[in-house]
């Protein structure tokens, strides 16, 4: 690890730090570093985060905070690291504009940069602009010599050397236009899908409705498609999903959930529904909130070219051993260190700037 063994050290700390706050609570332990300072500080950036965006629901900030809390250990982050040379890391600035569809969707990509040595340069989204700025200032508390390789900005980007910037379809366009001339990671929408055999058992469908319906769906790594066989019958997946009917009570999906109702309704669509979640057979890749698109299959070979074919538009594919890279039931919103969002391996990228 070398010179850059301190960032490592310091992301540990910031693990033990968001130990505290789980989906089962938040809890104040002993021996955290700068606690004292920071606790109660986060506590209110979580209420202002949940007030500011009405998708971050307390459960699903949690969520995110208790998976990083997970990932960043000591030993997760030198198994992640230990094929790498960031010694020979001369630090470059780069730049990140982050979504904000999911809370700190965009850590993944600050952690890779501090990690290898470089600079940051981050412009948030307006949607996610409370946890982040917090968290980096623990982090230069815990290490003093972060203090100045981190930069927020809410102006245009200027005095960088490379970018990582996540957007839509159509910003991915501006993107690739506007940072031609630099080294850039440019990624567009995504969606992940599950193939259904009709084998799958309770358990199993009942950790594929954490993938559809963690963060309302709202994320690249959510299932907003199934692929299921001919004469599949859909009860039992209903029945799994009946769990999540709390969701209605919930304004923002309640109102998506009624008017993409209404439009299927009127353009006579024909979808199946159960009261907050509607299923309809699509060939597009991405649902829109509340609901899930689905396809049929012939055969699973016949499957597999298709989703090869797809690929760039993929995220995840869960399923039990179709793919290379599939992801268990369950996982898809608990990715590793080392699965990085569209399959391109952002640390070689840094290491190669």
């Amino acid at each position: 690890m070398g010179n850059k063994y301190y960032i490592t050290t310091a992301f540990a700390e910031l693990g033990q730090f968001l130990s505290q706050f789980t989906t089962k609570g938040i809890e104040k332990k002993e021996n955290v570093l700068h606690n004292d300072l920071f606790f109660d500080g986060f506590k209110h950036q979580i209420k202002l985060a949940k007030e500011h965006n009405g998708w971050f629901t307390e459960n699903n900030i949690l969520f995110a905070l208790e998976g990083w809390a997970n990932l960043l250990t000591e030993n997760n982050l030198k198994q992640w690291l230990l094929s790498y040379n960031l010694n020979e890391v001369k630090p470059k600035k780069v730049a990140i504009i982050m979504a904000g569809n999911i809370p700190l969707v965009g850590f993944h990509d600050f952690l890779s940069v501090l990690i290898t040595g470089h600079d940051v340069l981050v412009k948030q989204s307006s949607n996610d602009k409370h946890l982040l700025p917090f968290l980096a200032k623990y982090l230069e508390y815990v290490s003093p010599e972060l203090k100045g390789k981190i930069t927020f900005t809410e102006d245009k980007l200027q005095d960088f050397d490379a970018v990582i910037a996540t957007g839509s379809n159509n910003t991915a366009r501006y993107f690739e236009y506007y940072f031609k001339n630099k080294p850039s990671i440019i990624r567009q929408n995504r969606n992940s899908v599950a193939v259904l055999t009709g084998d799958e058992t309770e358990d199993q469908l009942n950790a594929l409705s954490e993938d559809i319906f963690r963060y309302y769906g709202l994320g690249c790594r959510n299932v907003s498609k199934l692929f299921v066989p001919k004469d599949y019958n859909f009860d039992s997946f209903f029945n799994v999903m009946y769990k999540w009917h709390p969701i209605i009570e919930e304004a923002k999906y309640a109102n998506n959930y009624d008017y993409n109702k209404a439009v299927y309704l009127m353009s006579e669509f024909d979808m199946l529904e159960n009261g907050f979640l509607m299923i309809k057979e699509d060939q597009s890749y991405a649902s829109p909130i509340a609901t899930v698109f689905y396809e049929y299959y012939d055969s699973l070979e016949q499957l597999q070219s298709k989703l090869n074919i797809d690929k760039d538009l993929i995220q995840c594919v869960v399923s039990k051993g179709l793919t290379e890279n599939d992801v268990d039931f369950g996982m898809t919103q608990k990715p590793q260190l080392w699965d990085y969002a569209d399959d391109i391996n952002t640390i070689e990228f840094l290491l190669k700037i």
